[in-house]
């Protein structure tokens, strides 16, 4: 267990009843948040970023979904055994979630206002004038205009912005302590990620919430984690400071992420790639997952699975790091 650390997540395994047997997915996950602090997951689609979320979150049905060993603690309760009864106390009101898509996660049919309130009149108790109340307060905060026109109109009469804007004020509106974010500025365009990375920065600093921050986009990443944690096939293969982590990658994986981002190639250049697609989950091999997508690799690396071990200022899972 880490001490002082708001969410521990300790050698985190989860998997899928499927009918070729149970198939893990995630594999001996940690990492640990602090109050107050940002950790950034990052990897590419199909690594196991959003199924680590949501199992926190405990959000993914189970059966299928089965966590298979490890644990959660958050503020000292281990969320991986508490019943869901006492769960839906927590989701919501002490750990708030943003999702990628809002108008995907919003409910159509219901008013702005009614979904922003929803969750102080279940964890709150609060009448419905108090919550719309404190619900148009929210929206001001997220710096929505004109919010009490606003309470009255629908998902689909807002912008994609806005949208985000108000799933922000529905995590938030409980005060929680920590707050994920799953890839909260994919489906915006650059000038609208910008405003919403800065919402996100103000909001911590303001509320004093811990961040856990699901990207693929390393800039984002390097404007708000203090800690940055890269995930592949299921497991981190590299975690440290993000300072250190984006000075120096030692996993082969990480230097091809950071190679491949656009901001470090000159107009006219071609970008650099990872070739090869991550491991479906059952195929991902008795040793490293990377091994046939690394330029490094050897065949100890296709027989033999490399742990987290310490590479100066960070942690990677490789038996040939990069200098």
């Amino acid at each position: 267990m880490n001490d002082g650390a708001l969410l521990d997540v300790d050698g985190l395994t989860v998997g899928f009843n499927t009918e070729h047997g149970f198939i893990r997915v995630v594999e001996d996950v940690s990492f640990a948040i602090a109050p107050g602090e940002t950790l950034g997951l990052v990897g590419e689609s199909g690594c196991g970023k959003s199924v680590t979320a949501q199992t926190v979150m405990r959000l993914l049905p189970s059966p299928p979904s089965r966590i298979d060993a490890g644990r959660i603690l958050f503020d000292g309760e281990n969320l991986a055994a508490v019943p869901e009864r006492r769960m839906r106390r927590i989701r919501g009101d002490r750990i708030g979630m943003v999702f990628q898509e809002p108008m995907t996660s919003l409910n159509p049919t219901q008013r702005i206002g009614a979904q922003i309130a929803e969750p102080l009149m279940l964890h709150r108790a609060m009448g419905h004038a108090a919550a719309r109340a404190e619900a148009r307060r929210v929206l001001e905060q997220v710096g929505i205009g004109n919010a009490e026109r606003r309470l009255d109109q629908y998902p689909h009469e807002l912008s994609g912005g806005l949208r985000q804007r108000v799933m922000i004020a529905m995590a938030i509106i409980c005060g929680p302590k920590l707050l994920i974010a799953d890839e909260p500025t994919t489906a915006l365009d650059v000038t609208i990620q910008a405003q919403i990375m800065a919402l996100l920065q103000q909001l911590q600093k303001d509320l004093g919430l811990a961040i856990l921050l699901i990207t693929h986009d390393l800039g984002m990443v390097a404007e708000l984690c203090r800690t940055i944690a890269v995930m592949y096939a299921g497991r981190i293969v590299e975690t440290g400071p993000a300072s250190a982590v984006f000075k120096g990658p030692r996993h082969p994986y990480t230097a091809g992420l950071l190679a491949s981002s656009p901001r470090r190639v000159s107009k006219g250049e071609r970008l650099p790639s990872i070739p090869g697609l991550v491991p479906p989950p059952g195929l991902r091999g008795i040793g490293c997952s990377f091994a046939d997508r690394c330029s490094r690799v050897t065949e100890r690396c296709r027989t033999e699975l490399p742990r987290l071990a310490a590479v100066e200022s960070h942690a990677a899972a490789c038996w040939n790091p990069v200098s």
